[in-house]
């Protein structure tokens, strides 16, 4: 029986370094898979002895596309060692600021991450502009909206705008793909319209970004939360501020209901088989952490948004409460010395790089009998987990969540389509879009909120605390979830300084390599059985894993494996500038 080995390194259109090494079959059905980030993770060492007041300042650059999310967990963890019970104001402005966030994440996503792997670019230049907007009006109506900028001379002026890059060789991003794969489904109308909506995005993202900074101050790396509260008072304070932020999610909402939904709808629907067939669907097993608080009361005592719990096997009518004790990590095959499944408010953080294995025709292939990526494998419960878009909605729709349960059930009776078919690749993708057309809605009510909050008076920002008190002898956790899934940080404090520190990220999670008993990380899970058309063009392993949404930055920073130094710093941990 013969079987193929094919390496994909790096994975593009993603944040970070990932390689992935799969094993097919003469059938080209992937029969195996390895996921590996290529970089160091090392974060947790630097906050250490640090005063947990700055650790959010620092513990944001863990990534540089959800900077506010790890900011947040940060101050959240350091909120909970201290029992800290933030005011109405603080707690809606950071809703609005991670709201925001998700909008903006996830439209930026499906279109500039994620689309180009169903959208082929060179066959929307063979399109009919008239076809196409008959064709954008079907998949609109799907979605119960208008089609979004669609007209035959907005499509003449995208096809005449990327002709002159083609002709010019100027093809930029769309440049080294697998154009004209038969993998690719979409007609050539479809295809204009998604690359109509690609260029258009491109614009919106830059005013989401814009409402993301209105709160934060600046983004990324916002500056204004703090243990305690925010900082934001004259943001509040001014109602002009807030009118501009739901103006700007407004648009978020429209372009959503009219591209991206009826975009989802249009490639579900082409691809429609392979969502019925389980491709890309995996483990089955999905966690979610909850997350955004809708009442005032301690953090993990609040009614949430998206509620937390544990689904199992793909049972919808069984979801199992969060217990975070139930939390470790392993590094069997993981570039980590030290013990295995330990709970993060003991986990280390210690390299241990044993290196690739055999290197056959100038390819160096990964041992994966060893250890063979800088992600450890976390487990809950002892089992594998998936988390993201698709965990909350799963897990919410278990739970019965009302809110939740209407907008997938919507979408689902929309497309005609039966519940099993989240359960997919395409179902991740989808769910990522629901989620997005919710959080839009939402983040307009709470703009609202604040508004009338902030006008009848109450400008309170921050809970007074006495440092020297709670931070002596303390521990704590931020678990709620970023864009891409269930984020936690955890950290131990004593005599007023970081003891401890570990961050397990949403990438940790789906990214990881397999575990001490040999069972497969979600990527790895999601690509078995997978067929691979042609592998030399392997368009179909990076759907699936494009699908998640991979941030591998958030779980490494870079070293240099052969030991040369790259660069020194001198960093003062008393925070004072040197001149």
């Amino acid at each position: 029986m013969s079987k193929k080995h094919i390496v994909i390194d790096p994975i593009t259109r993603i944040e970070g370094h990932l390689r992935i090494e799969a094993v097919i079959d003469e059938n080209n059905v992937i029969t195996d898979a390895f996921s590996s980030s290529t970089m160091f993770r090392g974060i947790e060492e630097i906050l250490k002895g640090r005063d947990p007041r700055d650790c959010g300042l620092l513990a944001m650059r863990i990534c540089g596309v959800c900077t506010g999310t790890h900011y947040q967990r940060s101050i959240e963890a350091v909120e909970h060692a201290f029992k800290i019970t933030i005011p109405k104001n603080a707690r809606l402005v950071r809703n609005l600021m991670q709201g925001g966030l998700y909008v903006h994440d996830h439209i930026v996503h499906f279109y500039h991450l994620h689309a180009l792997d169903f959208v082929d670019i060179t066959k929307a230049l063979e399109a009919d502009p008239q076809k196409a907007v008959d064709e954008a009006h079907k998949w609109a109506g799907v979605a119960k909206s208008n089609p979004w900028n669609a007209s035959v001379s907005a499509y003449k002026q995208v096809q005449e705008r990327v002709t002159k890059y083609v002709k010019q060789g100027r093809l930029g991003v769309f440049g080294n793909a697998y154009w004209g794969s038969k993998a690719y489904k979409l007609t050539p109308e479809q295809n204009l319209i998604a690359l109509s909506h690609y260029l258009d995005a491109l614009e919106l993202q830059r005013e989401l970004a814009k409402a993301l900074a209105i709160f934060g101050g600046k983004n990324p790396h916002p500056q204004s939360l703090v243990v305690g509260g925010v900082t934001c008072v004259q943001d509040i304070k001014n109602p002009a501020r807030i009118a501009e932020y739901k103006k700007i999610l407004k648009k978020g909402l429209k372009f959503t209901q009219e591209a991206y939904l009826p975009d989802v709808y249009m490639a579900g629907t082409m691809y429609a088989q392979e969502a019925l067939d389980g491709v890309g669907g995996g483990l089955g097993n999905f966690m979610s952490y909850g997350d955004f608080n809708l009442d005032d009361l301690p953090f993990y005592e609040s009614k949430k948004l998206f509620p937390s719990g544990i689904v199992l096997n793909k049972d919808l009518s069984k979801v199992f409460d969060l217990d975070q004790t139930k939390i470790t990590e392993d590094v069997t095959h993981a570039w980590y010395e030290g013990k295995t499944n330990l709970h993060p408010y003991d986990g280390v953080t210690s390299p241990n790089y044993t290196g690739f294995g055999k290197k056959e025709n100038g390819i160096a292939y990964l041992d994966t009998t060893q250890k063979y990526s800088w992600i450890k494998s976390p487990l809950y419960d002892d089992e594998r987990m998936e988390v993201g878009p698709l965990a909350r909605m799963i897990v919410g729709v278990a739970r019965g969540d009302e809110l939740i349960t209407k907008h997938v059930t919507t979408f689902l009776k929309n497309g005609n389509l039966p519940t099993t078919v989240l359960f997919s690749t395409i179902g991740r993708t989808a769910a990522r879009a629901i989620e997005t057309e919710l959080m839009a809605i939402k983040c307009v009510e709470w703009a609202d909120e604040l508004a009338v909050n902030a006008a009848n008076g109450d400008l309170s920002t921050w809970t007074e605390f006495d440092f020297e008190k709670v931070s002596a002898d303390t521990q704590g956790f931020g678990m709620a979830e970023a864009p891409r899934g269930a984020l936690g940080h955890w950290v131990k404090i004593k005599d007023g300084k970081v003891l401890n520190y570990q961050a397990v990220v949403p990438s940790t999670w789906n990214a990881a390599p397999k575990d001490y008993k040999e069972r497969l990380g979600a990527y790895e899970a999601s690509l078995v059985g997978t067929k691979v058309v042609n592998p030399d063009e392997p368009l179909e392993i990076i759907r699936t894993i494009h699908s998640f949404d991979p941030c591998i930055a958030c779980a490494v920073h870079i070293v240099d494996t052969n030991g040369k130094e790259l660069s020194v710093y001198k960093v003062n941990p008393l925070g004072v500038s040197c001149a």
